[in-house]
């Protein structure tokens, strides 16, 4: 098999495998894996202004899930009390969502439990293979591959 092709199918191997252990490592106990992403997201713009409007297509492009997998997800997280919807953001045409201030502890919760786990692989990996580790997933995002 050329060289090529065995890179290919290791990194395929890789990259699923990864996948699949982060989306069932039981990190997001409370609630699910793209409720966590989302309230991750969320929560990132409440740190930064105190108010956390985010629009929802913001959250649909970061998160790469589907309009309607967006949407379950948004809903879901309002009718537990996470988030509220609000039409009323800079932007009248757009949706966008606000995280329930009485509900941060809760997911801070959750939140600490994915950084008790990233703290684990840095670990394993040591500070350096996490650091390129890093930089690789912020060299590929910001490419915004697209298969097509």
């Amino acid at each position: 098999m050329p060289v090529e092709s065995e890179l290919r199918e290791r990194m395929l191997t890789a990259w699923t495998d990864i996948s699949g252990y982060l989306k069932n490592s039981r990190m997001t106990q409370g609630i699910t894996y793209n409720e966590a992403v989302t309230m991750k997201l969320v929560y990132e713009q409440y740190q930064k202004d105190g108010v956390g409007l985010t629009p929802v297509q913001t959250i649909l492009k970061r998160t790469h899930m589907l309009k309607s997998l967006g949407n379950r997800t948004i809903n879901a997280l309002c009718a537990q009390g996470y988030l509220v919807k609000e039409q009323n953001g800079p932007d009248a045409r757009m949706l966008y969502v606000r995280p329930v201030p009485e509900r941060l502890p809760d997911f801070l919760a959750v939140h600490e439990r994915s950084l008790q786990l990233a703290g684990a692989v840095i670990e394993i990996l040591g500070e350096q293979d996490a650091e390129s580790f890093v930089r690789i997933c912020e060299k590929f995002l910001a490419a915004d591959f697209q298969f097509t």
